[in-house]
Order: C-alpha cells, then structure tokens, then sequence
C-alpha cells in the first residue's frame, strides 16, 4: 500500500482544511442566494486564479485535440454532477452533514473499482472502508428523522459522490500527457460553461445582486477551492491509488461537521466524537507504511 510523499502531505493538510471549512461557508453562501448561481459565480471567479497560476508557473495551456473528449468526460464525473447537485443538496441539508453524504465518495470509489475495474483491495483497505462507512452512519444517526422528509435531496448529494468517485478512478488511469494543472483548468471551464446554463434554466427568476456573506462565500470558493483545492485533489488522485487518495481526504466531512457545529450552533452528539476515531483509523489502515519483509541472510 503506497504511502503518500511529503509533497503530497503538504498538499494534504491545507486541502483538508480549506475543504472541511468550505461546508459552512456554502452553507452560509447559499442561504438566501440561488445555489447554482452561486456555483456559477465562484466557478467563472476561478477561472483567472487557476490562469494565473498556470502563467506564473509557466504550465501551458494547450490540450492535443485527440484528448478534449477524454477531458469533457472527466470534467463530467469529477465536476459537472458533483458541483451541480451537491450544491442544491446543501441549500436544503444541515452543512455538515451534506459533507458527510457527500463524503461517502470512498465506499463508493472502493466498490466501484472492485466490481467495474477489478481492483483487488487488501483486508486494510476494506478494514478502511467499513470505517469509514460505520463513520458516516454514526454522523447521520440523529439526521435520519430529517433526513427523510428530504429524499430528494438526499439522493442528489449520494448520486454526486458516486459519480465522484467514477471520476476519481478513471483519473487516476488516465494516460493523456496533460499537466494536472492544465487539466483542472479545462475542467474548471468547462464546468462554469455547464453550471452557467443550469442557472440560467433553472433559476434566472431568481437572480438578484448578492449579500455581502454570499461575496465572501464566493471569494474563498474562487481562490480557495478552485483555485487551489481542485488543482491539489487533482494531483494526489493522478498520483496515488483511488482507494489511497479518497480515503486520505476522509477528515474532511469530520471537519465539516465539526465547523458547521460552531458556525451554525448545531449539536454535537457523542456518534459525531466515534465517528472522528473511526475517520482516522480508516486513514491509518489505508496509508500507515506496509512493514518491508527483511530478507533472510
């Protein structure tokens, strides 16, 4: 089981932590604001973050024409369904437990590699994805009640992480010579192109200037989740195993939850301090070092 390197640990805890913060602050967001209007702003805002840094970095920005359809579809399952039908979902569900639902993305990614791509996980693998798995039900313990007045919306943010989760693995086998930077460029684009057209399908009635919380919101999700966390994420998924990327993010909705709890003055029941140990031993059984056999002399 590969371990991660410490360039990707560096990436690791300042994507976790502007993630699991970024829950509350959609939350807040999207509160009085249409939500994919809100998506489609922090998106286009994005835009020049991520083209900057590709300047300053000097990454080009060209993409062979035999590889644009590989990227539209994954922009398609890693962007496109997940950011548009999380972020409806949270405008109707408790901030922190839209992340969790949106972070049952490992099970999903787990199951989905072992039964569409044949991926053999090791007993520490699945060790941590029941973990993680017992985890989420743990935190929606005391969400079931509500959470069954809202089925629909419940079933956006599931079927989000699990197109999620079909794009993590397919970015991971990707063999086109793009760099990572690039790619999440293209796929920003292109998602703010999607995310533009729902908006103005769906919720152009309900277009007005935004407040000044709805500014804030946006602005952290520009420069803070465009045009950082998605390029990272990127990154560590090309690089590690899915099962090793996806579980390594799983602090996150932990986070979230625990965020939206000071934030939104929501209650934090002891199911929410057994799921925190159980998020980091499903982290510990993925990405603890593999002891090396000595050889015999």
């Amino acid at each position: 089981m590969p371990t991660l390197t410490p360039r990707q640990f560096a990436l690791l805890i300042p994507l976790t932590l502007v993630w699991g913060l970024n829950w509350p602050v959609m939350k807040l967001g999207v509160m009085d604001f249409p939500p994919l209007t809100f998506r489609m702003l922090s998106l286009w805002l994005g835009v020049p973050v991520l083209g900057l840094a590709l300047v300053v970095m000097k990454v080009p920005f060209q993409v062979p024409r035999r590889h644009w359809p590989e990227v539209l579809w994954l922009a398609a399952t890693n962007m496109f369904v997940w950011h548009a039908c999380m972020i409806v979902a949270l405008k109707e569900l408790s901030s922190g437990r839209a992340a969790i639902l949106g972070y049952t993305m490992p099970i999903f990614s787990a199951l989905i590699g072992a039964l569409l791509f044949s991926t053999r996980l090791s007993a520490r693998a699945w060790l941590g994805v029941g973990a993680a798995g017992l985890g989420v039900a743990l935190l929606l313990w005391h969400e079931l009640t509500g959470l069954a007045g809202k089925p629909a919306f419940v079933l956006l943010a599931l079927v989000a992480a699990a197109t999620w989760a079909v794009g993590t693995q397919l970015l991971r086998r990707t063999a086109m010579p793009v760099p990572t930077l690039t790619l999440s460029f293209w796929m920003t684009v292109l998602t703010a192109v999607v995310l533009t057209a729902l908006s103005a399908l769906l919720e152009r009635p309900q277009w007005k200037a935004p407040s000044a919380a709805t500014w804030g919101a946006v602005a952290y999700n520009a420069v803070l989740i465009f045009g950082f966390a998605h390029a990272a994420w990127f990154a560590l998924a090309r690089g590690l195993p899915p099962i090793a990327s996806t579980l390594s993010v799983m602090f996150i909705p932990v986070l979230g939850v625990f965020s939206g709890a000071l934030w939104l003055r929501e209650v934090i029941h002891w199911q929410d301090w057994a799921a925190v140990l159980l998020m980091v031993l499903a982290i510990a059984a993925v990405l603890w070092p593999t002891r090396q056999a000595v050889p015999a002399e």
